[in-house]
């Protein structure tokens, strides 16, 4: 029988899910979390691909708006829920849903796609680059101290219960939305995920516990969400386990870490999904003892090349030719010019002129949040300049001031 790929139905959400489960290892998520993403798939960007009444293959979208350089919030399709079972794999599944999804991604008008790989080396070939990276940080706090900015001790602290304080936190991520690309705006429903506390995730943790921090006129400048985990051994070893800090300031950032260094009874500070230049790596006191691991988080990938360099900002003047390849996505293939002038304007359009710089589109991805430079790609051979001082004039305009970061998964 012939596969048959579809567009879901809402009916279908339920068998298409346990699919889903199946293809990262069968294990049940728990009722909040199926309840969660029920709520927020979005049916008609969502694909299955069908072997009579059995779901054997999975791909959706949400409808985002991510920050980029310069602070504006572009539209981006954040392909997730992606999967095959293992009963068909090698048949071209994975490949035709992400065909028919960049179709369909282009036809809406988004001008880029991200998404967090299961296996960080599956989703090159489809156009995909590392554009942000993730730092996790496991700090021993009997031996690692804070050296905090002027003002850290004017910052009150307030223990709130997670739910309540929602508002005055959103309100606090929303405003560094536009301070750091790769942060996706939050759509209604989103603010939720940030709560999902069910006992499987807590791993023998203390339930969600959320602090704030306030300035002198009470406003929330910054908040940190996180459990805490007993641990006994001839004395009391327990661990703070770090789900969500973001403050607008350096006091504000500064107060909330020495408050979850100093949890009486705890030994260990761990933290995951930090910002690659998280300021913690510069108030503690021993960075080898802090432990700090890098890893990728957001892939990302150019599907209306021009439309996406334009809608970004770029460091410094520029007019640079790069001869493209993109295989899977074809309309992005060949030379285009990329201007950026002295006033800030951007363009970007298709050129018969000798090319500078080539690259591919995965390329093009990697480096398009300004966390990645094209230079480091070019030392690994991944760019190669055509006319000399191209690369640097290129790889200085495409930097961010603050390294990308994705904050949460999807």
């Amino acid at each position: 029988m012939a596969l048959e790929m579809r567009v879901l139905q809402a009916d279908e959400w339920d068998v298409w899910y346990d699919h889903l489960e199946l293809a990262f290892g069968g294990v049940p998520e728990s009722p909040q979390e199926r309840e969660l993403y029920k709520s927020l798939t979005e049916p008609g960007r969502s694909l299955g691909v069908w072997d009579g009444g059995n779901c054997v293959g999975s791909a959706g979208a949400f409808s985002f708006r991510l920050s980029v350089p310069g602070g504006a919030l572009v539209p981006a399709a954040g392909v997730t829920m992606v999967g095959v079972a293992p009963t068909h794999r090698r048949r071209g599944v994975l490949t035709s849903m992400m065909r028919r999804q960049l179709d369909d991604v282009r036809a809406g008008g988004e001008p880029i796609a991200v998404l967090t790989a299961s296996e960080s080396a599956i989703y090159g070939r489809f156009g995909y680059g590392i554009a942000t990276y993730a730092l996790s940080l496991t700090v021993d706090t009997t031996r690692v101290r804070l050296t905090v900015p002027p003002g850290t001790d004017e910052v009150r602290l307030r223990l709130v219960d997670p739910e309540k304080a929602l508002p005055e936190c959103e309100q606090v991520y929303a405003e560094l939305v536009s301070r750091r690309p790769g942060m996706p705006a939050r759509q209604p429903g989103w603010e939720r995920l940030s709560l999902l506390d069910p006992e499987s995730m807590r791993e023998g943790a203390s339930p969600l516990k959320c602090v704030v921090a306030e300035r002198a006129d009470g406003e929330v400048a910054g908040y940190a969400r996180y459990r805490v985990k007993p641990v006994y051994d001839n004395g009391w070893e327990g661990k703070v386990e770090v789900a969500d800090l973001d403050a607008l300031d350096p006091a504000a950032t500064a107060a909330l870490w020495r408050y979850l260094f100093e949890i009486d009874l705890t030994a260990t500070v761990r933290a995951g999904r930090r910002p690659a230049d998280d300021p913690l790596l510069h108030l503690v006191s021993d960075v080898r003892r802090s432990r700090p691991n890098v890893r990728d988080s957001l892939h990302l990938r150019l599907v209306d090349l021009p439309a996406a360099l334009e809608a970004r900002a770029y460091a410094a003047p520029l007019d640079v030719v790069m001869e493209v390849e993109d295989a899977f996505c074809p309309w992005n293939e060949g030379r285009w010019r990329l201007v950026r002038d002295a006033r800030g304007a951007v363009a970007c359009t298709r050129t018969a002129d000798p090319a500078d710089l080539e690259l591919s589109a995965q390329e093009l991805g990697a480096a398009y949040l300004g966390g990645v430079t094209l230079t480091s790609l070019a030392a690994a051979g991944r760019v190669r300049e055509l006319r000399p001082g191209a690369l640097v004039e290129a790889s200085r305009a495409f930097t961010a001031d603050v390294a990308p970061w994705l904050p949460h998964g999807f």
